[in-house]
């Protein structure tokens, strides 16, 4: 489709739905700032300090909605005001546009000799598979205008998903909801891990202890992993916060449940290799925690659905349940602590911890490049030295 190569170094333009903290998406945004370092970042709101130097280090441009009032903020409050700000974007000159996808980013209009990749974390699960839940725990006034709204934007989301020119998708489960939103296949490229951050403890060290670790996010389910601990009688310890959701939740706790809050990263580091297993109740679109236990040796007990199913295997590194209550996570507790998952062989976890490391991601993203007629590895610049570029 795409079949010219441009003979100067390519312009490249990065559209981000909002910097204002560092999860998982920035940190994809990051991998692509170190293949791209001279591409252009825009977003709809940027908090200066809020991302890292690697991001930091690019030019930031803001859409319109970075203008308004608090928007750093409140800037979820101006969803129905981000397709049009998106569409405002000239992005003439341009020789190549990747979108970052979870907020609305994908909805620019590229330049007709650019390809456009969009790199899907989730489509809106405001919009799509979480709208009543979310719909549900809004305030008053929310949850009489989402039905118009939301009605709006499928229409908008539906469209602007027609000018992508390829998608890639952060896990298998992502790349299912895609097909069944937009009818658009994807590519499955999963996100990049720091997985050379993590490493194994002495077994002479290691802890009787589980571990529940993440944002303490509703969906996420934590409560579900306090209850069950709770009743079993088991030790727990969580990591995560904000403290308001840390106090709410102690409060339906019990002795064995330790609450630790946030943490800084050297500490997680260390509950991570010396848990018995990491717990993981919620469904994820991919879950970055689960690799991060592997690649410190440790065994995962997970909810069978999501991204959990593209990053463990069954018996080997992980261990699954596949009903969300209490019963069914106690229930696959017993058998974990019966099975040789209980005394895993750290090495065999670790090894499959790095099939999701920062080379792979990268070599992903060339394919999919490669997939819509751009060949970024004659035009880019790959950061690190992958095998067979």
């Amino acid at each position: 489709m795409f079949d010219h190569l441009p003979p100067h170094e390519p312009r490249v333009a990065l559209i981000h739905y909002w910097l204002v903290g560092m999860r998982g998406g920035e940190k994809v945004l990051e991998s692509l700032c170190r293949m791209f370092p001279q591409a252009d970042i825009y977003t709809h709101v940027h908090v200066p300090g809020a991302v890292g130097p690697v991001i930091g280090a690019h030019r930031i441009r803001e859409t319109r909605v970075g203008r308004l009032p608090m928007a750093a903020r409140l800037y979820q409050k101006y969803l129905p005001l981000m397709p049009r700000a998106l569409e405002e974007i000239d992005l003439t000159g341009y020789d190549l546009v990747i979108s970052s996808e979870a907020g609305p980013a994908k909805g620019v209009i590229a330049p007709p000799d650019a390809p456009h990749l969009c790199y899907c974390h989730s489509p809106m699960r405001y919009l799509w598979d979480q709208y009543h839940g979310y719909r549900g725990s809004a305030g008053a006034l929310t949850r009489a205008l989402m039905p118009g709204l939301a009605h709006r934007l499928r229409q908008w989301d539906v469209t602007s998903a027609a000018r992508v020119d390829g998608f890639a998708a952060n896990s298998t489960h992502v790349a299912q909801r895609i097909r069944k939103y937009w009818r658009r296949e994807a590519q499955v490229v999963h996100p990049p891990v720091a997985v050379a951050d993590f490493a194994a403890a002495p077994r002479d060290e290691l802890g009787d202890y589980y571990l529940w670790a993440g944002e303490l996010a509703p969906y996420k389910r934590p409560d579900l992993a306090i209850e069950a601990f709770a009743r079993m009688g088991r030790k727990l310890v969580v990591i995560g916060g904000p403290d308001k959701a840390v106090a709410k939740l102690k409060a339906r706790g019990a002795p064995n449940v330790t609450f630790l809050g946030k943490v800084p990263f050297d500490e997680l580091r260390h509950h991570l290799a010396r848990c018995k297993a990491l717990v993981f109740p919620g469904e994820e679109d991919f879950g970055i925690v689960p690799v991060e236990a592997l690649a410190s040796g440790r065994p995962v007990i997970a909810y069978g659905r999501g991204g959990a199913l593209d990053t463990l295997r069954e018996g080997e590194t992980g261990l699954f349940f596949h009903q969300q209550s209490v019963e069914a996570l106690i229930d696959a507790v017993e058998r974990f602590e019966a099975a040789p998952l209980s005394d895993p062989d750290p090495a065999l976890l670790m090894a499959q911890a790095r099939r999701f490391d920062e080379a792979t991601f990268q070599l992903g993203i060339h394919d999919a490049l490669d997939g819509i007629g751009f060949d970024s590895r004659r035009t880019g610049r790959p950061a690190l030295r992958l095998a067979g570029v």
